[in-house]
């Protein structure tokens, strides 16, 4: 596996996320507010939000679209919503964010 560097812990706001484009599509990368890192695909699994645009609670973000509530290490739903979206290796050196990316398919992490 590649590990990507994205930037730093201080790029996101506590319980907030950015996003990083890969050869994956778009991914949400999240900080909580005890600066726990996660990375889902951008897309809730129940019609496609942009989860990097809901709301962190904990370690779980809520879509903006539908109230979905997404775990954030492990990219499923919770409650009676089913479904789920790819979580993305993520580690922390210091303050660096780096991605772990597939090693066949470079990414282009903007």
């Amino acid at each position: 596996m590649d590990w990507i560097e994205i930037g730093s812990l201080d790029d996101i706001p506590p319980r907030g996320a950015r996003t990083v484009e890969s050869h994956l599509g778009q991914i949400a990368v999240f900080r909580t507010a005890k600066d726990e890192v996660f990375a889902l695909i951008n897309k809730c699994p129940h019609s496609g939000g942009p989860l990097s645009e809901g709301i962190v609670s904990g370690r779980k973000v809520t879509c903006p679209l539908h109230n979905w509530v997404i775990d954030l290490g492990t990219g499923e739903a919770d409650g009676p919503d089913e479904g789920c979206t790819n979580v993305i290796p993520v580690r922390q050196e210091g303050r660096r964010l780096l991605l772990g990316l597939d090693a066949h398919r470079k990414a282009a992490v903007a």
